[in-house]
């Protein structure tokens, strides 16, 4: 039977564990909404090439603009999932340390630090998908 210390550890090493299992939650959340758009932007890709006229230049542009587009969402998904990648490194780390009782404070704060530069550098790819979205749009009503 563990003895009570042990029970402590183990339960102090959870309640650390708590922060980046919510963090990893909301990564998953975002990953399905940027895969929502690659799944958008594969559709639209698939109807322009079976269209009766797939050599139009529109199309062509279309076309070219939503490679542009699948290549930044690419890019998102890889970095939240590398961030994703590094919070279970983070979690992993706690437990282990606690484990074999080392002090995991460097590494959990070098894959924090680098979980948090790819999800900021995922969100900016996102935000540059949007905007390529949201002014193909624009090109599409002044024509």
């Amino acid at each position: 039977m563990p003895s009570a210390a042990e029970i402590t550890t183990v339960t102090h090493a959870i309640q650390q564990a708590v922060a980046p299992v919510f963090l990893l939650t909301g990564i998953g959340a975002i990953l399905n909404v940027i895969t929502t758009r690659i799944a958008r932007i594969v559709d639209r890709s698939r109807t322009l090439s079976n269209s009766a006229n797939p050599g139009q230049p529109s199309q062509q542009e279309e076309m070219e603009m939503l490679r542009r587009r699948v290549r930044w969402v690419h890019w998102a998904v890889s970095l939240c999932t590398l961030s994703a990648l590094f919070i279970c490194i983070v979690i992993a780390a706690l437990f282990v340390g606690s484990e074999i009782g080392v002090d995991p404070a460097r590494a959990v704060a070098l894959f924090f630090i680098s979980a948090m530069l790819a999800l900021i550098s995922g969100l900016l790819c996102f935000l540059r998908e949007i905007y390529l979205a949201t002014g193909n749009i624009e090109m599409r009503k002044k024509k």
